[in-house]
């Protein structure tokens, strides 16, 4: 399984994150980037996996009107320093993502420049899409060329000329040799050439195998982009939708039909990780987009609950507001900071976060398991997501009244992680009371709520296969102890543990791996499989 699969992610539109000038106007390089490295402690608290950095080369504007694929943009620093960003991401566990913005540049592209200068002369002509001298642009160009969805701002590559596509793959390996990111998203992946995506796929996947491929696509059959020749994943439009308007027209059918349609008993999406997120840098948050607050840890547990991977948009974690207004995005795209938003923010929904991405890494069923309805209503759902002899449940009410379930499960027992309340359990049957506007994940093993606090060891790698549901004895104690995870990340130290629940008391208790495996620093196993 591929590491994005199990990820969550966290996303950030740099020049407004960084509060960069609007124009670039040429002037001094300023490192305003280096503020990531204040956010990484928040990164890790939250359980993010990977940081996707929206554009940041060499820009007019926004960053999506590039002039310079090979340099970071000088409002936000220099190609040393972003290199240092992601080597200190790496080291705490954090993967990068870059923004791949290749189906158009911006006016000042150096390519375009010549054409401007030389005419018809200029070696770069048949660089961009629809190019021809028989007529005269909108900016008064001497010439006619295509505007990525009529803005002529936004000049349309053409990427059927290979010059192009070696010119951008070029590019593609600077980033990987420099600053080696882990993978790339492709703005307006829906007007991208299809042989353009798969030469991408084939020289990354030669240089990494892991390296993660993601398109921006709208509308239309997300598997035209994302299979085994092109992208691993496309942006979830529809789920986005179906999350905001499910909770603002109280009617989770809707949302429950879009995930059964792509991930249930026959979904047309088996084997994909869609990439799933509540808004972004082009659409208004989701604080802004819901008609009562109330809603918004309910729409992020949905998000964490359902099939693929959650993005958290940097700022929505503590319910910022931002509109597009007046036809400008700059209210999506605001600069923070943390002290502010530890101050001023929803931290009660913060924490809400938090929780879910500890509760994410610790349940595998909860990241990639088979979905599976239980019970829908208008203003209640209750899920399962199975896997591997494991299932976690999910309930949601959106009502302004107590709600319950009844619902037959194998399971001996039941917990709530975000409560750490216990479920009533007889005979198969589990009885849940929901508040008002309220959410719980339901296991048998509360493994969130029970891991000690464990010393940090020396991380070396697994020489032993273990096994989730065997029988070891603690040669320390005697004790007989059940394998109930082989793979944990401690909240704080990001430290791999092994999880475990005593047979004499019932207690879940976790241990460092290299303890189980015998690979910690002095070389012996605490533990025996029985």
């Amino acid at each position: 399984m591929n590491w994005y699969e199990n990820a969550v992610m966290y996303h950030i539109y740099p020049l407004g994150f960084c509060g960069a000038p609007k124009y670039n106007e040429g002037g001094e390089t300023v490192n305003r980037l280096e503020k990531v490295l204040d956010w990484i402690p928040h990164l890790k608290e939250l359980g993010v996996d990977a940081l996707y950095f929206g554009p940041v080369f060499e820009s007019v504007e926004y960053g999506y009107d590039t002039t310079d694929y090979h340099v970071i943009d000088r409002r936000l620093g220099t190609n040393e320093m972003f290199a240092h960003i992601c080597d200190e991401l790496h080291k705490n566990g954090i993967r990068v993502i870059l923004d791949g913005v290749f189906n158009h540049v911006g006016r000042n592209f150096w390519a375009f420049r010549d054409v401007q200068e030389k005419g018809q002369a200029s070696e770069y002509c048949d660089w961009f899409a629809g190019l021809n001298f028989g007529g005269q642009s909108p900016c008064g160009d001497p010439f006619w060329y295509e505007g990525w969805n009529g803005f002529y701002n936004l000049v349309k590559l053409n990427l059927k000329n290979w010059h192009v596509c070696d010119y951008l793959i070029d590019a593609v390996s600077m980033w990987i040799d420099t600053f080696h990111i882990d993978g790339i998203r492709f703005d307006a992946a829906d007007c991208v050439d299809f042989n353009f995506f798969r030469r991408i796929h084939q020289f990354c996947k030669e240089r990494n195998p892991e390296f993660w491929l993601m398109g921006e696509i709208i509308h239309g059959d997300y598997k035209r982009w994302a299979n085994p020749e092109m992208l691993d994943s496309v942006t979830n439009y529809e789920c986005y939708k179906g999350i905001y308007s499910s909770h603002n027209d109280q009617n989770y059918f809707e949302i429950n039909y879009s995930i059964n349609r792509q991930f249930g008993n026959g979904g047309i999406y088996h084997g994909t990780a869609l990439y799933n997120f509540v808004d972004n840098h082009d659409v208004n948050r989701l604080a802004s987009t819901l008609s009562d607050q109330r809603c918004l840890p309910l729409c992020y547990t949905l998000l964490y609950g359902m099939p693929g991977i959650p993005s958290i948009y940097y700022g929505s974690e503590y319910g910022v507001m931002g509109r597009h207004e007046n036809d400008s995005d700059d209210g999506l795209r605001p600069c923070l900071e943390l002290s502010e938003l530890n101050h001023s923010g929803n931290l009660d929904l913060y924490r809400h976060l938090v929780k879910l991405g500890r509760i994410y890494h610790a349940y595998p069923a909860l990241r990639t398991g088979a979905y599976r309805t239980i019970e829908v209503r208008n203003r209640q759902l209750l899920f399962a997501k199975m896997q591997d002899g494991r299932t976690v449940y999910v309930a949601l009410n959106l009502e302004d009244a107590q709600s319950e379930f009844w619902f037959q499960m194998q399971e001996p027992s039941l917990v709530d992680v975000i409560g750490s309340q216990p479920v009533p359990v007889e005979n198969g049957n589990a009885h849940i009371t929901l508040a008002p506007f309220s959410q719980m994940i339901l296991v048998q093993d509360d493994i969130v709520n029970n891991i000690e606090t464990v010393e940090e060891a020396i991380s070396i790698p697994e020489l032993t296969v273990l096994t989730e549901g065997a029988k070891y004895r603690d040669l320390l104690d005697d004790s007989v102890c059940v394998l109930l995870q082989a793979s944990v990340r401690h909240a704080e130290t990001q430290e791999e543990l092994v999880v475990y629940r005593k047979e004499s008391d019932g207690s879940v208790w976790a241990m460092p791996k290299s303890i189980f495996t015998g690979t910690s620093y002095d070389n012996q196993s605490r533990f025996a499989k029985l």
